[in-house]
């Protein structure tokens, strides 16, 4: 399954499943197959994904292991699509939604 985030201010935002779910689920938002966020949540939704890059690299930077798991694509590089999407959409009263 894909989450195919859209909104008015941005192109699609395309993750598969493993990643949009990640990053609902940081954001407080049920993972379903559709949804929405309104404008008023976003500066919450950026302020926690940001909160989670900043842990995941703070994780990354106490660590001395070398092994990577995955694919070494980190929620920095995952997400910052879906931040700049937020911040438009955010900035002119718009909805991001995924599923419909």
């Amino acid at each position: 399954m894909l989450y195919k985030f859209k909104s008015k201010n941005a192109g699609d935002v395309i993750m598969l499943e493993p990643n949009g779910r990640k990053i609902l689920e940081i954001i407080g938002k049920d993972a379903g197959p559709t949804g929405i966020i309104l404008p008023e949540q976003m500066p919450a939704a950026i302020a926690a994904i940001q909160a989670a890059i900043a842990l995941e690299e703070s994780h990354d930077q106490n660590h001395d292991e070398a092994v990577v798991p995955g694919d070494g694509t980190g929620l920095r590089q995952r997400a910052m699509p879906f931040i700049d999407m937020l911040k438009r959409n955010h900035e002119s009263g718009d909805d991001v939604v995924w599923g419909v």
